[in-house]
């Protein structure tokens, strides 16, 4: 048995006692559901979606693409009185549009379901409309949930019994640029954060460094995107990043490269975290043991209810664990926020890159998450 069928055995053993339930909504939540709907006795849940496009402050560049805008999908479910509100958005390497995810929603009917509070029904029979569009997915999870929250008169980190002081900082993204953009845009937010995120996979990756030390000594988050090619390379770059006070790699090498990943996971000085290598629950379990951490954004997870099981069961194979984003409006970010209590990294600063934010939402103090106190998600509609 070679290396990654042990770990995938292994790990798939591992893991099935922690999926058997949903870890969404604690079963009180069920069992007072009839007084819950007693002032809505005639309701049905009504899904509706609008596209919306994001204009980015700066064009943002990674080491695979540049772009000046992203395409979402706004989400609304009505039941009664109440609203929840979710989103899809979709960078281009997801592979999903807005057509796409419009097409994907018009085949989903909440209608049919009495109670709005049964997440793993509800959400368990989406997910088998069609496989992938994950994104299209997430948008009916964040407004299924923002739903239920309401409904209990709860925001989302009391539902799941979450203390709310335990949000940590997130970090604050500078995209691949020449080095003088890279040193204004460092200039910029340094005050108001205390890690900062450097995007990397590029030929002037020790440029960038150095143009980010030359005006901040912040932590770094550093993220290559699948930009690196060569294993001993980029393990040499790595051990750069440490010099620099670099405290994460995430992705080095192309998701493709399974071995040479792993191959750097066991040598490398900082810890390396899977992003584009790990979209859902079952390629968690077959990467145990492959990165040192996960990466998660409710774009690529489905959303919060598959997010929640991933968190739980990373933590039972060892793995630290980031929350991350897409550029997404105040009402995704938000949303993702609730679960940060869990985790060691956040990586939510996409609404901060937007000019255009649809919602408002989560607040940042110094840097560290503020959460709303609203039932649900707690974003509004501006």
């Amino acid at each position: 048995m070679n290396r990654r069928d042990f770990f995938t055995t292994t790990a798939l053993g591992g893991a099935s006692s922690l999926l058997g339930s949903s870890l969404v909504f604690p079963e009180t939540a069920h069992a007072n559901a009839s007084e819950m709907f007693a002032a809505v006795p005639a309701a049905r849940m009504k899904l509706s979606f609008k596209p919306y496009t994001l204009e980015l402050k700066h064009p943002f560049s990674v080491a695979v693409n540049t772009r000046t805008t992203t395409p979402v999908v706004l989400t609304t479910i009505e039941y009664g009185k109440f609203k929840g509100y979710g989103e899809a958005s979709m960078p281009p390497y997801l592979g999903e549009s807005q057509e796409s995810v419009m097409k994907f929603l018009s085949k989903v009917d909440l209608s049919k379901y009495d109670n709005p509070l049964e997440l793993d029904t509800i959400l368990s029979a989406i997910d088998a409309i069609e496989p992938g569009n994950t994104a299209a997915k997430a948008s009916v999870d964040i407004a299924l949930h923002d739903l239920a929250g309401k409904i209990m008169g709860q925001p989302l980190y009391n539902v799941w019994g979450l203390n709310k002081e335990k949000t940590p900082n997130t970090v604050f993204t500078i995209g691949i640029d020449t080095p003088d953009v890279v040193r204004k845009k460092v200039r910029e937010v340094d005050p108001q954060f205390k890690l900062l995120k450097i995007k990397l996979g590029r030929d002037n990756d020790r440029e960038i460094i150095e143009a980010v030390r030359s005006v901040s000594d912040k932590p770094l988050v550093t993220d290559a995107n699948q930009g690196w090619k060569d294993k001993e390379k980029a393990l040499d770059t790595i051990n750069f990043l440490k010099e620099k006070g670099a405290v994460l790699i995430e992705q080095p090498m192309p998701k493709e490269m399974i071995d040479e990943n792993a191959w750097i996971t066991e040598r490398s000085p900082i810890p390396v975290i899977a992003d584009e290598a790990i979209k859902r629950l079952s390629d968690l379990i077959k990467m145990k043991g492959m990165y040192h951490g996960v990466n998660l954004k409710l774009m690529k997870t489905t959303g919060l209810r598959e997010a929640h099981k991933m968190i739980t069961v990373a933590r039972a194979f060892g793995m630290k664990v980031m929350i991350g984003c897409m550029t997404e409006t105040s009402c995704g970010i938000t949303a993702a926020a609730h679960l940060t209590p869990l985790v060691d990294w956040a990586d939510l600063d996409g609404a901060l890159l937007i000019k255009n934010d649809a919602f408002k939402g989560l607040t940042f103090v110094d840097g560290k998450i503020t959460l709303p106190s609203a039932p649900g998600i707690g974003a509004v509609p501006r």
